[in-house]
């Protein structure tokens, strides 16, 4: 049984997320979406509602879990059990940094290969701090989030203002 990660901040989980997930869960038996603990001034939405985002997002998926991480992603991998981490790119930008972060946990963790999904066309401009940006500004951005992320980023907005 093969185990991957796919780990992240997910300050909110989007459809581009979502798409790697839903891929994810086709190629390995058992997915586990690791959602990285900030502090609560670090992010949007606390790690609880995080978790709890994406977790109604991939409900329609028995093989992918949602669970809270700390520290280094390879030891939350060793953890679970895990023999890959899975890691989305959007473009050029995103191929440099996650290279980078490939080279450290092959260092780090031999045994745990690195697997990376290029974004699909329709979500290759997504993310999420591009998403709590534009959200905050009054833009409605129920096209590019699962539908209660959009009711719950408004509702957020309303309690906390985000300052890009």
């Amino acid at each position: 049984m093969i185990i991957a990660i796919y780990p992240g901040r997910f300050d909110p989980v989007t459809n581009g997320h979502l798409d790697i997930a839903r891929r994810a869960a086709t190629l390995f038996d058992q997915v586990i979406v690791g959602v990285y603990d900030l502090p609560p001034d670090r992010s949007l939405f606390t790690t609880e509602e995080r978790v709890e985002l994406f977790r109604q997002a991939v409900a329609s998926l028995p093989n992918v879990e949602v669970k809270p991480f700390s520290g280094l992603t390879v030891e939350f991998a060793r953890r679970e059990g895990a023999r890959v981490l899975v890691r989305g790119i959007r473009a050029v930008t995103d191929f440099e940094a996650e290279f980078d972060m490939a080279l450290m946990n092959k260092r780090m963790a031999p045994e745990i290969e690195s697997v990376f999904l290029m974004a699909s066309l329709e979500h290759l401009f997504v993310s999420g701090h591009r998403i709590r940006e534009v959200a905050s500004l009054g833009y409605d951005v129920s096209g590019l989030v699962p539908p209660h992320v959009a009711e719950a980023l408004k509702r957020k907005l309303k309690e906390k203002p985000w300052r890009p």
